[in-house]
């Protein structure tokens, strides 16, 4: 299983995250981004490497 968890302190909720996921994994909610559909997630760390922020973190388990 994947979990992804995104930083609120640097996240600049620019959409980067979310449009760019393969598998459509990530959402936007109330505004911000979340990781909605967990069990889509491959790890391919897209959204991490396009966050200009750093905000993103990807956890193998």
């Amino acid at each position: 299983m994947v979990e992804i968890t995104i930083d609120r302190d640097k996240c600049i909720n620019c959409l980067e995250c979310v449009e760019i996921c393969p598998q459509e994994v990530l959402m936007m909610v109330e505004g911000q981004p979340v990781h909605a559909y967990t069990t889509r997630c491959e790890g391919c760390a897209t959204c991490l490497n396009i966050c200009p922020e750093g905000a993103i973190a990807v956890r193998f388990s």
